[in-house]
């Protein structure tokens, strides 16, 4: 006898819904094993990673502070995967939304500013990571080539380009030769919202864009062509639609949300440019679209979990010594239990008789 995968014809609705539900009780009961091989108490480790984040509401602010990116991100993700296309370079589109958008907080840095600086910059952030995704959405659509590769290798030409920068023209001259950009002028920050904390109006912007998404894709003609082009690409050709053009659509939205989330990380928390602006926030975005369910409202949620584990890596890694990388590997079992139910959700295991050599 051997087992193999056979494809379920139906797919309950509750088992869609359970699927993320058992990943993350999956994921923690082997955080709790690792915890445990570290010589550490487990309930006490998972406590200062999941709880203590949440005590009160300066630390519920900074949850959503981690996860407003995290959001942007997934959103536009979920909509490239939706249509079988596989963006995999959101961190680099990050980087060049950052840089597009502070490339005017530092032309107009000491100057007379008005309230215009800090929308042209999100507007320049969107561009930036606009164009950043386009190119391998174009080289997909007329060459056909790999988006996956070529949207993955310009994270780092993107990063480089970053370093190059806050390491020569845009280094604060007054910095003590430390790499970075000056401070940015208060125009050219994200306001705070309630007027004390580090909650800024870019959480506001993430939750309005989830949910402007998920209507699209629940409500419109657009949203039903990128399903479509995702689950029946030969009953989308057949429709009228054209998939190269899908393409260079979701890219460019999945792109353009990725540098609204690197120039709101830039004028917001960080408030100038530096080497590296961001953990990683462009491939934990995978995570928390599939997480998500690939849905933009389930993105919303996702990460808000999902910057909970950075929080409380960092609380971990103060309280108990425990290396800031579990906080990677906490992320990476969370991806690998999601798509293996992802797998059972799809497929059921069968026993089959072995075939035996004549």
């Amino acid at each position: 006898m051997r087992l193999i995968l056979e494809r379920r014809d139906d797919r309950p609705a509750w088992l869609a819904l359970a699927s993320p539900l058992v990943a993350v009780t999956l994921t923690l009961i082997a955080g709790a094993v690792l915890f445990a091989l570290l010589g550490k108490d487990p309930l006490a480790a998972l406590k200062v990673f999941f709880v203590d984040p949440l005590s009160d509401g300066w630390a519920l602010q900074e949850l959503a502070v981690k996860a407003t990116p995290l959001i942007l991100i997934a959103v536009g993700l979920t909509l490239c995967y939706r249509s079988n296309t596989w963006n995999i370079g959101a961190e680099g589109q990050l980087v060049m939304g950052a840089v597009f958008g502070s490339w005017l907080a530092l032309a107009t840095h000491g100057s007379a500013n008005g309230p215009w600086v800090l929308p042209a910059m999100l507007l320049l952030g969107i561009l930036g990571g606009m164009a950043w995704a386009l190119i391998p959405a174009l080289l997909k659509a007329r060459l056909g080539v790999n988006e996956i590769l070529t949207s993955l290798m310009l994270v780092y030409v993107a990063e480089l380009l970053l370093d190059y920068l806050v390491r020569g023209r845009w280094r604060d001259p007054q910095g003590f030769n430390f790499p970075q950009s000056v401070s940015f002028e208060p125009e050219a920050t994200m306001p705070i919202l309630f007027g004390a904390g580090r909650l800024h109006v870019g959480f506001a912007i993430a939750v309005v864009v989830a949910l402007i998404a998920a209507l699209l894709m629940a409500r419109s003609l657009k949203g039903f062509e990128i399903r479509l082009a995702g689950e029946a690409p030969r009953a989308a050709r057949f429709a009228g639609f054209d998939t190269a053009r899908t393409t260079l659509l979701v890219f460019a939205v999945s792109g353009g949300l990725a540098g609204l989330a690197g120039i709101i990380e830039v004028a917001g928390p960080l408030g100038q440019l530096q080497p590296s602006i961001s953990p990683g926030y462009g491939f934990t975005a995978i995570i928390v679209a599939f997480l998500g369910r690939l849905n933009p409202i389930g993105a919303l949620i996702a990460g808000l979990f999902l910057a909970l584990t950075f929080i409380g890596g960092e609380n971990a890694q103060i309280a108990m010594r425990i290396p800031l990388d579990v906080t990677r590997v906490f992320q990476g079992l969370l991806l690998f239990f999601v798509l293996g139910c992802d797998t059972f959700l799809l497929y059921r295991l069968r026993r089959v008789p072995s075939v035996r050599a004549a």
